[in-house]
């Protein structure tokens, strides 16, 4: 596989495991009508005088691709939260198409459903809601419990993922006697035990002092690294976003505004409250060596410091810097491109580059 293919490139291809199609949930008397017609267009103030019905999701599509972070992230009230509830039904969407592994989740019947939310999708939430009289061992195996798992069987695979979230050791505690941090843990162990194929993330960190919520990050990334399990995580942190998502679904007021790697979000908006976002991000921290480069002129293959087409800008300002000419952006033994101070200044300053394109919509 060549060095200068993203995350995102490397799973494109790959089948949908979540598949989202023009999705509403309407809250308000005879909801069903507000997504056809008229009135679906209408702002959200006008729509709850008119109606007396909140759009919390509004014609919502996507795709959550195998062995992805992606990732949704936008301020208190944007539908984010009751997005990521709709996935599993613990809230019924009013209308649209919602599939996992393409069988239609709105036509699951409660014994289709249960075995969705206990097998297929754990969610791992921002109040832990660890049961206080059971050990952190029997926490973890709870969901193995209900699914009828023999003791042992259970209590075994509960060690292994409690030993895999850095818990070792602490088994027989009660959550009373846990930091934050560690009942998170046990809350992430909890959902990792049933092996399901995807983990949701509703805003698990939020509640967590900032060093410890780091940490906890560095927790679901190399979970990540280690298994690729499919995960969709819920934030209102930029910073999150940006840190965890292979991609990144911006949402206000119920609805999707852009959907992109982190590298799109920042070097392309979509609009003025995208651009209004994430106008304070390090753009040097975020936006590659790949995004950044020229085509190289005659002379240059074989001058100056190598940097991968991944390598951020900031990666290749130390570069030129030290050397003191044009990094030359390199994969397996390809000369891709050039990256000079004209170019590097100009990704600082916010001045257009060749950016990747970013769509309004996954």
């Amino acid at each position: 596989m060549s060095t200068s293919m993203t995350k995102e490139e490397t799973v494109q291809d790959t089948a949908s495991v979540f598949s989202v199609r023009n999705l509403w949930k309407v809250f308000g008397p005879k909801a069903e009508r507000i997504p056809n017609g008229e009135l679906a267009e209408l702002p959200a103030d006008e729509l709850r005088r008119r109606t007396g019905c909140t759009v919390a999701v509004r014609d919502v599509s996507f795709d959550v691709r195998q062995g992805e972070v992606f990732v949704v992230m936008g301020l208190s009230g944007s539908g984010k939260s009751t997005l990521v509830r709709c996935l599993t039904r613990l809230i019924e969407p009013t209308s649209g198409v919602l599939e996992i592994d393409g069988e239609d989740v709105l036509a699951m019947d409660k014994a289709r459903l249960r075995e969705l939310r206990r097998h297929r999708a754990a969610m791992v939430f921002q109040h832990f809601g660890l049961l206080p009289h059971r050990s952190v061992l029997d926490n973890v195996a709870y969901g193995l419990e209900i699914q009828g798992v023999d003791r042992l069987e259970r209590r075994a695979q509960a060690m292994k993922v409690i030993a895999k979230v850095g818990l070792e050791g602490m088994e027989h505690r009660r959550p009373t006697q846990l930091s934050g941090g560690q009942q998170q843990r046990v809350g992430l162990a909890r959902a990792l035990a049933v092996d399901p194929e995807v983990l949701l993330f509703d805003e698990p960190f939020s509640a967590l002092d900032p060093l410890i919520r780091r940490d906890m990050q560095e927790e679901v990334i190399r979970l990540h690294r280690e298994e690729g399990r499919t995960m969709i995580f819920i934030t209102h942190d930029l910073n999150e976003a940006l840190r965890l998502g292979d991609r990144i679904a911006l949402m206000r007021d119920g609805a999707i505004v852009q959907c992109g790697s982190p590298e799109e979000i920042v070097a392309a908006p979509a609009d003025d409250y995208v651009r209004d976002f994430v106008r304070d991000v390090p753009r040097e921290q975020v936006i590659t060596a790949r995004t950044a480069m020229r085509p190289a002129r005659d002379g240059e293959a074989g001058v100056g410091p190598e940097v991968t087409p991944l390598s951020t800008v900031a990666t290749a300002i130390e570069a030129v810097a030290r050397d003191g000419a044009p990094a030359r952006v390199m994969d397996d033994g390809k000369l891709l491109g050039i990256v000079d101070h004209e170019a590097l200044l100009a990704v600082v300053a916010g001045l257009d580059t060749a950016s990747p394109k970013a769509g309004a919509a996954a």
